[in-house]
Protein backbone atom coordinates (compact mmCIF):
# COMPACT_ATOMS: atom_id res chain seq x y z
CA UNK A 1 0.00 0.00 0.00
CA UNK A 2 1.15 3.23 -0.63
CA UNK A 3 2.01 5.63 1.91
CA UNK A 4 0.32 8.63 2.04
CA UNK A 5 1.70 12.03 1.14
CA UNK A 6 3.13 15.14 2.52
CA UNK A 7 3.45 18.95 1.11
CA UNK A 8 7.34 17.98 1.38
CA UNK A 9 6.95 15.51 -1.78
CA UNK A 10 7.26 18.19 -4.79
CA UNK A 11 4.35 16.83 -6.55
CA UNK A 12 1.82 17.09 -4.17
CA UNK A 13 3.07 20.32 -2.76
CA UNK A 14 0.15 22.30 -3.31
CA UNK A 15 -2.04 19.54 -2.91
CA UNK A 16 -4.91 19.41 -0.01
CA UNK A 17 -3.47 16.75 2.10
CA UNK A 18 -6.24 16.19 4.82
CA UNK A 19 -8.74 15.75 2.00
CA UNK A 20 -6.30 12.98 0.75
CA UNK A 21 -6.18 11.54 3.88
CA UNK A 22 -10.02 11.81 3.79
CA UNK A 23 -9.56 9.60 0.57
CA UNK A 24 -7.11 7.47 2.22
CA UNK A 25 -3.96 5.55 0.86
CA UNK A 26 -6.04 2.81 -0.84
CA UNK A 27 -6.78 5.47 -3.26
CA UNK A 28 -3.48 6.16 -4.15
CA UNK A 29 -2.74 2.33 -5.55
CA UNK A 30 -6.00 2.85 -8.12
CA UNK A 31 -4.56 3.21 -11.47
CA UNK A 32 -6.39 3.42 -14.96
CA UNK A 33 -4.00 2.01 -16.99
CA UNK A 34 -4.43 2.79 -21.07
CA UNK A 35 -2.31 1.37 -23.65
CA UNK A 36 -3.11 2.57 -27.27
CA UNK A 37 -1.69 0.34 -29.86
CA UNK A 38 0.84 1.86 -32.84
CA UNK A 39 -0.91 4.03 -35.33
CA UNK A 40 -4.24 4.51 -33.26
CA UNK A 41 -5.88 7.15 -31.71
CA UNK A 42 -7.59 7.43 -28.12
CA UNK A 43 -9.86 10.03 -26.56
CA UNK A 44 -10.74 10.90 -23.22
CA UNK A 45 -13.27 13.97 -22.30
CA UNK A 46 -13.84 13.90 -18.86
CA UNK A 47 -15.55 15.78 -15.81
CA UNK A 48 -14.70 15.26 -12.61
CA UNK A 49 -14.89 17.19 -8.83
CA UNK A 50 -17.76 16.95 -6.86
CA UNK A 51 -19.18 17.54 -2.81
CA UNK A 52 -16.29 14.90 -2.03
CA UNK A 53 -12.34 14.71 -2.42
CA UNK A 54 -11.57 13.11 -6.16
CA UNK A 55 -8.73 11.45 -6.85
CA UNK A 56 -7.91 10.26 -10.13
CA UNK A 57 -4.50 9.01 -11.74
CA UNK A 58 -4.18 7.97 -15.33
CA UNK A 59 -1.13 5.86 -16.64
CA UNK A 60 -1.18 5.97 -20.64
CA UNK A 61 1.19 3.99 -22.56
CA UNK A 62 1.19 5.21 -26.52
CA UNK A 63 2.40 2.69 -28.60
CA UNK A 64 4.35 3.55 -32.09
CA UNK A 65 2.88 6.78 -34.04
CA UNK A 66 -0.22 6.42 -31.86
CA UNK A 67 -2.05 9.51 -30.65
CA UNK A 68 -3.58 9.75 -27.22
CA UNK A 69 -5.93 12.41 -26.29
CA UNK A 70 -7.30 13.83 -22.88
CA UNK A 71 -9.71 16.56 -21.93
CA UNK A 72 -10.72 17.31 -18.95
CA UNK A 73 -12.97 19.68 -16.72
CA UNK A 74 -12.22 19.60 -12.72
CA UNK A 75 -15.19 21.40 -11.18
CA UNK A 76 -16.78 20.59 -8.07
CA UNK A 77 -16.78 21.78 -4.38
CA UNK A 78 -13.94 19.87 -2.73
CA UNK A 79 -10.94 18.63 -3.60
CA UNK A 80 -10.05 17.14 -6.96
CA UNK A 81 -6.57 15.87 -8.72
CA UNK A 82 -5.89 14.43 -11.82
CA UNK A 83 -2.51 12.74 -12.68
CA UNK A 84 -1.47 11.74 -15.63
CA UNK A 85 1.72 9.61 -16.67
CA UNK A 86 2.53 8.97 -20.01
CA UNK A 87 4.92 7.39 -21.78
CA UNK A 88 5.31 7.80 -25.62
CA UNK A 89 7.07 5.18 -28.32
CA UNK A 90 8.38 6.78 -31.49
CA UNK A 91 6.30 8.87 -33.49
CA UNK A 92 3.69 9.27 -31.13
CA UNK A 93 1.62 12.47 -29.62
CA UNK A 94 0.09 13.32 -26.26
CA UNK A 95 -2.33 16.39 -26.36
CA UNK A 96 -3.58 17.30 -22.99
CA UNK A 97 -6.38 19.63 -22.56
CA UNK A 98 -7.55 21.00 -18.50
CA UNK A 99 -9.53 23.31 -16.93
CA UNK A 100 -9.93 23.61 -13.19
CA UNK A 101 -12.56 26.35 -12.19
CA UNK A 102 -15.20 27.13 -9.01
CA UNK A 103 -15.20 29.10 -6.07
CA UNK A 104 -15.00 28.21 -2.30
CA UNK A 105 -11.67 27.05 -0.36
CA UNK A 106 -11.31 24.20 -2.95
CA UNK A 107 -8.46 23.16 -4.72
CA UNK A 108 -8.09 21.32 -7.76
CA UNK A 109 -5.25 20.15 -9.64
CA UNK A 110 -3.78 18.60 -12.67
CA UNK A 111 -0.58 16.75 -12.46
CA UNK A 112 0.98 15.39 -15.19
CA UNK A 113 4.48 13.32 -16.08
CA UNK A 114 5.39 13.18 -19.85
CA UNK A 115 8.26 10.95 -20.95
CA UNK A 116 9.45 10.82 -24.40
CA UNK A 117 12.53 7.92 -24.12
CA UNK A 118 11.72 7.66 -28.18
CA UNK A 119 12.42 9.85 -31.38
CA UNK A 120 10.29 11.85 -32.89
CA UNK A 121 7.15 11.93 -30.47
CA UNK A 122 5.55 15.29 -29.52
CA UNK A 123 3.26 16.18 -26.82
CA UNK A 124 1.33 19.43 -25.99
CA UNK A 125 -0.55 20.45 -23.16
CA UNK A 126 -2.64 23.18 -22.53
CA UNK A 127 -4.40 24.41 -18.99
CA UNK A 128 -6.29 26.86 -17.71
CA UNK A 129 -7.49 27.86 -13.96
CA UNK A 130 -10.55 30.40 -13.14
CA UNK A 131 -10.60 30.67 -9.47
CA UNK A 132 -12.79 32.98 -6.99
CA UNK A 133 -13.31 33.09 -3.44
CA UNK A 134 -10.11 31.28 -1.66
CA UNK A 135 -10.30 28.49 -4.42
CA UNK A 136 -6.71 27.51 -5.71
CA UNK A 137 -6.32 26.06 -8.82
CA UNK A 138 -2.75 24.01 -9.54
CA UNK A 139 -0.79 22.69 -13.08
CA UNK A 140 2.69 20.68 -11.90
CA UNK A 141 3.87 19.54 -15.48
CA UNK A 142 6.57 17.55 -16.00
CA UNK A 143 8.56 16.74 -19.13
CA UNK A 144 11.28 14.20 -19.53
CA UNK A 145 13.14 13.48 -22.21
CA UNK A 146 15.88 10.71 -22.35
CA UNK A 147 18.99 9.81 -24.34
CA UNK A 148 16.69 7.83 -27.26
CA UNK A 149 14.28 10.98 -27.30
CA UNK A 150 16.01 12.76 -30.52
CA UNK A 151 13.52 15.36 -32.16
CA UNK A 152 11.14 15.81 -29.21
CA UNK A 153 8.96 18.42 -29.72
CA UNK A 154 7.06 19.21 -25.87
CA UNK A 155 5.30 21.82 -24.96
CA UNK A 156 3.23 22.93 -21.98
CA UNK A 157 1.23 26.41 -21.66
CA UNK A 158 -0.91 27.61 -18.16
CA UNK A 159 -2.76 30.43 -17.37
CA UNK A 160 -4.98 31.08 -14.50
CA UNK A 161 -7.44 34.11 -14.14
CA UNK A 162 -8.30 35.20 -10.68
CA UNK A 163 -11.26 36.74 -10.10
CA UNK A 164 -11.51 37.32 -6.89
CA UNK A 165 -8.32 38.72 -5.00
CA UNK A 166 -8.35 35.71 -1.86
CA UNK A 167 -7.89 33.36 -4.47
CA UNK A 168 -4.57 31.44 -5.96
CA UNK A 169 -3.16 29.87 -8.24
CA UNK A 170 0.19 27.65 -8.90
CA UNK A 171 2.41 26.45 -12.00
CA UNK A 172 5.62 24.13 -11.33
CA UNK A 173 6.82 23.52 -15.03
CA UNK A 174 9.76 21.46 -15.26
CA UNK A 175 11.87 19.91 -18.22
CA UNK A 176 14.39 17.11 -17.83
CA UNK A 177 16.40 17.26 -20.83
CA UNK A 178 19.23 14.15 -22.12
CA UNK A 179 18.88 14.50 -25.95
CA UNK A 180 20.31 17.61 -27.81
CA UNK A 181 17.92 17.93 -30.91
CA UNK A 182 14.74 18.68 -29.26
CA UNK A 183 12.47 21.65 -28.85
CA UNK A 184 10.83 21.80 -25.54
CA UNK A 185 8.60 24.82 -24.42
CA UNK A 186 6.64 26.35 -21.05
CA UNK A 187 4.73 29.30 -20.09
CA UNK A 188 2.82 29.98 -16.93
CA UNK A 189 0.88 33.39 -16.85
CA UNK A 190 -1.44 34.59 -13.74
CA UNK A 191 -3.86 37.53 -13.54
CA UNK A 192 -7.12 39.14 -13.21
CA UNK A 193 -9.52 39.49 -15.53
CA UNK A 194 -9.12 42.11 -18.33
CA UNK A 195 -11.32 45.27 -17.67
CA UNK A 196 -10.57 47.20 -20.86
CA UNK A 197 -12.21 44.54 -22.62
CA UNK A 198 -15.32 44.33 -20.17
CA UNK A 199 -15.22 47.98 -20.72
CA UNK A 200 -15.50 47.75 -24.27
CA UNK A 201 -18.43 45.34 -23.92
CA UNK A 202 -20.08 47.10 -22.11
CA UNK A 203 -19.98 50.18 -24.20
CA UNK A 204 -21.77 48.15 -26.68
CA UNK A 205 -24.25 47.33 -24.77
CA UNK A 206 -23.53 44.10 -23.54
CA UNK A 207 -24.73 43.32 -19.52
CA UNK A 208 -21.70 42.81 -16.89
CA UNK A 209 -22.65 39.15 -16.35
CA UNK A 210 -22.67 38.45 -19.91
CA UNK A 211 -19.10 40.22 -20.79
CA UNK A 212 -18.39 38.19 -18.00
CA UNK A 213 -19.21 34.76 -19.08
CA UNK A 214 -18.71 35.73 -22.36
CA UNK A 215 -14.63 36.36 -21.53
CA UNK A 216 -14.36 33.48 -18.98
CA UNK A 217 -15.76 31.30 -21.97
CA UNK A 218 -12.95 32.43 -24.33
CA UNK A 219 -9.88 32.26 -21.68
CA UNK A 220 -11.02 28.63 -21.20
CA UNK A 221 -11.53 27.30 -24.92
CA UNK A 222 -7.80 27.71 -25.37
CA UNK A 223 -7.71 24.36 -23.36
CA UNK A 224 -10.04 22.52 -25.56
CA UNK A 225 -9.06 24.17 -28.75
CA UNK A 226 -7.60 20.76 -30.13
CA UNK A 227 -10.65 18.86 -29.52
CA UNK A 228 -12.13 18.01 -33.23
CA UNK A 229 -15.19 16.77 -31.68
CA UNK A 230 -17.40 19.67 -31.01
CA UNK A 231 -20.16 17.76 -29.12
CA UNK A 232 -17.92 16.65 -26.59
CA UNK A 233 -16.10 20.42 -26.61
CA UNK A 234 -19.56 22.11 -25.84
CA UNK A 235 -20.41 19.70 -23.07
CA UNK A 236 -16.94 20.83 -21.34
CA UNK A 237 -17.54 24.06 -22.03
CA UNK A 238 -20.94 24.34 -20.74
CA UNK A 239 -20.22 22.47 -17.00
CA UNK A 240 -17.52 24.54 -16.79
CA UNK A 241 -19.70 27.93 -17.42
CA UNK A 242 -22.40 26.21 -15.37
CA UNK A 243 -20.10 26.78 -12.41
CA UNK A 244 -19.48 30.40 -12.91
CA UNK A 245 -23.69 30.72 -13.41
CA UNK A 246 -23.83 29.20 -9.87
CA UNK A 247 -21.97 31.72 -8.40
CA UNK A 248 -23.62 34.53 -10.02
CA UNK A 249 -23.40 38.32 -8.22
CA UNK A 250 -21.14 37.03 -5.54
CA UNK A 251 -18.19 37.17 -8.35
CA UNK A 252 -17.71 41.01 -9.32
Amino acid sequence: MTDLPTTRDEAWRYADIDAVRRLGADALDRWQDLSIAPGETNRQCMIVGGDEPELHRIRIKAGEGARAELFVVIVGSDYARVEVKTELATGAHFEFGGVTIGGGDAVREFVTRTTHDEPEATSNQVVRAVHWGEATGNFLGAINVGRGGQRTDAAQDFKALVLEKGAAANAKPELEIFADDVKCAHGAAIGQMDEMARYYMASRGIAPDLAKKLLVRAFIADALAALEDEGEAERLLEAALDVLDDAGDRIA
